[in-house]
């Protein structure tokens, strides 16, 4: 009877150590959950605006200090006939700092040359879809004052910034496009009307072939020619 009840103390003290012990090493598997609100809060997260939505009043101030903590003047466009590399004129920095802003706002992305007139320039900037409207409303709707006393002249492969469709007895600059002269010999009858802030200094081969594709009768590209990528390289 003694012996019997040595074996039953026994069993009941394994038994304990044995759930004991499970408890304590049995791995426990993180989900990593977060509660519902949390869950709720990233999935509707939006990307928190580091600027103010632009309009033709607050973007001059706004370039102003843009341009003094962004000096980069180097921009790489990708195209579907292949890359084109521009240098940024510091002189006419409104018009820098808003080319340098709307790369890495990634704007120019998926816009298109959607005006090509062979030996005379190719334009950008545009785009015949939702997501570029959608990407200017995003950035805000403004203009940029002309800035055509630097002594800039449309030579062959300058960058100009064409004036708005908006009422615009001035010319001012339309900021969202861009056109690059292609024209051998330079277009120097757009002189004094239209902001130069760069040229090309590699790819030129690049505008010529773009220059050379066919357009329908509002000088529309027949067969989209797209800019895949705008990117800073220095």
């Amino acid at each position: 009877m003694r012996l019997l009840s040595i074996l039953c103390l026994l069993l009941v003290l394994f038994s304990c150590e044995d759930k004991q012990t499970k408890k304590k090493f049995t791995p426990k598997i993180e989900t990593a959950k977060p509660n519902k609100k949390e869950t709720n809060k990233t999935i509707s997260k939006v990307p928190e605006r580091t600027y103010p939505r632009l309009d033709s009043k607050s973007s001059l101030a706004f370039f102003l200090e843009y341009d003094k903590q962004h000096k980069e003047n180097k921009v790489r466009i990708t195209t579907d006939f292949g890359t084109i590399d521009i240098l940024l004129f510091n002189e006419t920095k409104f018009h820098r700092s808003n080319f340098i802003f709307l790369t890495k706002q990634k704007y120019f992305n998926g816009t298109q040359f959607y005006r090509i007139i062979n030996n005379f320039m190719i334009q950008a900037g545009n785009g015949d879809d939702a997501k570029t409207i959608k990407k200017r409303t995003h950035i805000g709707r403004y203009l940029l004052p002309k800035d055509t006393k630097r002594g800039f002249k449309h030579d062959r492969g300058v960058i100009s910034m064409p004036s708005s469709e908006i009422a615009n007895p001035y010319k001012l600059a339309s900021p969202y496009e861009f056109f690059i002269v292609q024209q051998k010999g330079g277009a120097h009858h757009l002189d004094g009307d239209y902001t130069i802030f760069g040229r090309v200094i590699k790819g030129m081969h690049v505008v010529d072939k773009i220059a050379a594709v066919k357009t329908d009768d509002s000088d529309w590209p027949i067969q989209s020619v797209f800019i895949r990528n705008v990117e800073i390289i220095e």
